[in-house]
């Protein structure tokens, strides 16, 4: 190995953990909302579905850099597509979490046209999150959004991911992630809320997706770049 392959890899290996070290310290700050503002299991719930919103972001953000013409196809059938699944998904956390009937399109209004209707959900789930998130909910979504641009500035504008990376397989990266990570959730949510929500029981929640979140990132930059590091 060359000279400069080797400080090549030493640079990478330091941005890639600096990722990994921002992303367990932002998993972290729901351990101060539930032990300083009295956070529940559905707001833990709404902040880790939120997290699927900045996922979309950067995946199509990712998708525009890699090819800027043909992004901007792929990226609107991901819009559609992803934020429908997103948008559903969204929509059954809060039929089952909070009291009250929520629907998809208050008022009455109009559906926006054609497959455009799945965004169209995706909107008013995300308005109604936001709006009965507690207040310092916004800070640790706004810092998670900070946490998943730095690993894609370091890890791949930065790092190699980018050259290796098209825009079929960027659009498919966030399903699986959400798939697992929100099984497990969902589940440990449910016996949260079975249990009466005991701080030991949100504690571990918290734990949960931390452990998951860091082994998935792991999983996921080594998969994409070519440094076993």
């Amino acid at each position: 190995m060359s000279l400069f392959e080797s400080e090549n890899d030493y640079y990478f290996g330091r941005r890639r953990q600096i990722s990994l070290i921002a992303l367990v310290l932002v998993n972290l700050l729901p351990l101060a909302g539930v032990l300083w503002f009295s956070w529940d299991a559905a707001a833990l719930m709404l902040l880790y579905w939120a997290e699927n919103l900045i996922l979309g972001f950067y995946t199509l953000s990712k998708m525009l850099v890699v090819s800027p013409v043909g992004g901007l196809f792929s990226g609107t059938f991901f819009l559609i597509h992803y934020g429908g699944f997103c948008g559903v998904h969204g929509m059954f956390i809060l039929l089952f979490m909070f009291e009250g009937d929520f629907s998809p399109f208050p008022g009455n209004a109009e559906t926006w046209p054609l497959f455009f209707v799945f965004p169209q959900i995706l909107f008013n789930v995300t308005r109604e999150v936001f709006a009965i998130a507690p207040a310092q909910w916004v800070l640790a979504f706004t810092a998670l959004f900070i946490s998943h641009g730095i690993s894609f500035v370091f890890n791949f504008l930065m790092g190699p991911e980018r050259e290796l990376a098209n825009t079929k397989a960027l659009m498919g990266e966030p399903y699986g992630r959400i798939v697992v990570l929100h099984i497990a959730i969902i589940v440990g949510g449910m016996g949260t809320m079975a249990l009466g929500e005991p701080l030991l029981m949100l504690l571990v929640l918290v734990g949960l997706k931390l452990a998951m979140d860091v082994g998935l990132h792991l999983r996921t930059h080594r998969k994409a770049s070519p440094h076993p590091v």
